[in-house]
């Protein structure tokens, strides 16, 4: 479990250790401790509209300790709407409401808590990447680290149709499905993290932003010079993109960050080189 600079300042605050904790481990314990307060207090004897409430103040309380509103948001519904469903089917056992969670843990396994939730990549997202980049093959190798249900996949190959397209998916479930969804595609079962770059011309991510620093490294000691890093929206610290991608996207929609991998050694360089490369991001 890494922390962040809030809980290594005050370990003692259990408040920054939860915000610490890998997604999506807090919605987790937020759900199962509203539940146990909620048969504690019904044990009690404590009336039900009361001990709803009172219990669905704690997974409130514990998002405000998380950053981003999307993980507040989950992490707020999931009692109140496991307890609507429960309400409604009256006949199904008190445990059902682990059902969901048993699912989650399918669909998104305990190995890829570290990476990103899934969220898919926006068809338009990538629109003109292809002639906003320069220096790759006719044939490119293209990856999409961290693929989901292929929705990256379909986007790199409305810039590149005669690329070869590969996809690395932690979760068995989400990698058999896109294989039927992307049969162009060639999609493993692996740790994007585990799994070598060496041989891809281009590699794309759309993962979160405490991930970014990792995948820039990694690009550098696998990926040969000239290939490219691709980023939907998050940007990796300290390393100005060669190229900033903005048409193509609709409204509220997402930049796209690229960076030209210079030097297999490039991810010993320190942080405050890499913000002197000499040359400013083409925005397109």
């Amino acid at each position: 479990m890494s922390l962040n600079p809030r809980a290594l300042a005050n370990p003692a605050d259990p408040a920054a250790a939860y915000s610490a904790w890998r997604w999506p481990l807090p919605a987790l314990v937020a759900w199962a401790g509203a539940w146990f307060c909620h048969a504690g207090l019904i044990a009690l004897a404590l009336d039900p509209i009361a001990a709803f409430s009172l219990c669905a103040l704690l997974p409130a309380l514990l998002a405000t300790r998380l950053q981003g509103s999307w993980r507040r948001g989950i992490v707020v519904a999931g009692f109140p709407l496991s307890a609507l469903a429960l309400g409604v089917t009256l006949s199904l056992p008190a445990w059902a409401w682990l059902l969901p969670l048993v699912a989650l843990l399918l669909v998104y396994p305990l190995q890829a808590w570290r990476d990103a939730p899934i969220f898919p990549t926006p068809p338009a997202a990538l629109r003109g990447l292809a002639a906003a980049i320069d220096g790759l093959p006719t044939t490119p190798r293209l990856l999409d680290a961290g693929c989901g249900l292929g929705h990256g996949l379909a986007a790199l190959r409305s810039e590149w149709p005669a690329a070869r397209i590969e996809g690395l998916e932690r979760s068995g479930m989400m990698a058999f499905f896109t294989r039927l969804r992307c049969p162009w595609a060639q999609v493993r079962r692996a740790d994007m993290w585990a799994a070598s770059w060496r041989d891809q011309d281009l590699v794309y991510l759309f993962q979160r932003p405490e991930s970014m620093a990792r995948a820039w490294d990694k690009a550098c000691a696998e990926m040969a010079p000239g290939g490219w890093l691709v980023s939907l929206e998050f940007v990796v610290p300290g390393v100005t993109p060669d190229v900033v991608l903005t048409t193509g996207l609709p409204r509220g929609g997402k930049p796209v960050w690229a960076y030209r991998v210079s030097c297999p050694s490039q991810a010993a360089v320190p942080q405050s080189r890499l913000n002197q490369r000499g040359r400013a991001p083409i925005k397109v």
